[in-house]
């Protein structure tokens, strides 16, 4: 065998070629990775310092310069902000029962050739335009929910609810709530069948194999199972309630006010549905405060993510220790 100069014997790579190419597409496809993951915190964090800069000039300002000459900028913002976790709630308990239960129904009780044609239908109602609703809503949907108003403040106007007067043109938070709970159905119902459908099959069928009927093989092995998912999906709902715009200002007749009244003529609005309504005709500070708005609904809905992102992993890590 040859020796190098020093006496030593060269050095001779065992590594293959492909090895070698292989280890080196995954360096750069790590590499992509974490430019990816990075551009997302920097659009967050510059997202952010807008929100923040941008809010300053309003949280400073004489409180005579904003819209409807509040006290404060917190009592301009304080109805929005209500309006927007209210409508966003109201349309949160409508929407999460139906949708788990058609998620069920796809992935558990409907035939293929039923399910594959509903779970179409459901990607296709996620698709349409949020305006269709914002029509549909005022159209169809509030003249035919007025005599419903009307019963129920006749029948229980002693809940706070549904305290008289009652809206004669059916534009009230509720009918808000229930545009963006039919919004935010098929969101929902999307997730929730794909988790279900992924419920290992021996789970099911060491159930079925114990004398569990359906329904109490998906109360042992599918909800449990899903359980995480559920609540992932829930909050992806929530965030689109929180955010849309068009369905609340064409649908809502908005008001100042801070209001558990469903059923009335006098209903606070949206953060969204505000600056969409106002930022047409703002200047100065009025931008600053539809801004700051903005940063307080950001605000919002990065505590409900953090919150559900707390129970999720509270859940899985106390699956775990199970």
């Amino acid at each position: 065998m040859p020796s190098t100069p020093s006496g030593e014997a060269p050095s001779v790579s065992t590594e293959r070629p492909g090895i070698v190419g292989r280890r080196r597409s995954d360096g750069v496809f790590r590499g992509v990775t974490i430019v990816a993951g990075g551009l997302i915190l920097a659009a967050l964090a510059a997202v952010a310092v807008f929100l923040v800069a941008q809010s300053i000039p309003a949280l400073v300002a004489d409180p005579a310069e904003l819209k409807g000459s509040p006290s404060s900028f917190w009592a301009y913002v304080g109805p929005l902000a209500f309006g927007t976790v209210w409508a966003a709630v109201l349309a949160l308990i409508m929407a999460v029962p139906l949708s788990i239960g058609i998620a069920l129904f796809i992935s558990h009780y409907a035939p293929r050739r039923i399910a594959q044609a509903l779970g179409y239908v459901v990607d296709l109602l996620a698709a349409v335009p949020s305006v269709v609703f914002g029509l549909w809503g005022i159209t169809v949907l509030a003249p035919a929910v007025t005599p419903l108003y009307g019963w129920l403040t006749e029948n229980l106007g002693w809940l706070p609810f549904f305290t008289p007067p009652v809206s004669g043109t059916g534009r009230t938070i509720l009918t808000v709530a229930i545009v963006l709970a039919v919004m935010i159905i098929p969101i929902i119902t999307a997730l929730c069948r794909e988790i279900f459908l992924q419920t290992p099959v021996l789970h099911q069928e060491a159930a079925l194999a114990l004398g569990a009927t359906r329904w109490e093989m998906i109360q042992m092995a599918v909800l449990p199972f899903g359980r995480a998912g559920m609540i992932s999906a829930s909050m992806l709902g929530l965030g689109r309630a929180l955010g849309e715009t068009m369905v609340v200002a064409m649908v809502l007749s908005p008001a100042a006010v801070l209001s558990f009244v469903l059923t009335g003529s006098q209903n606070p609005s949206t953060i969204a549905g505000n600056i969409a309504l106002n930022f047409p005709e703002a200047h100065g500070v009025g931008v600053n405060a539809l801004i700051a708005t903005g940063l307080i609904l950001f605000l919002i809905t990065l505590v409900i993510n953090s919150v559900a992102r707390f129970v999720i992993n509270r859940r899985s890590a106390f699956s775990g220790a199970n």
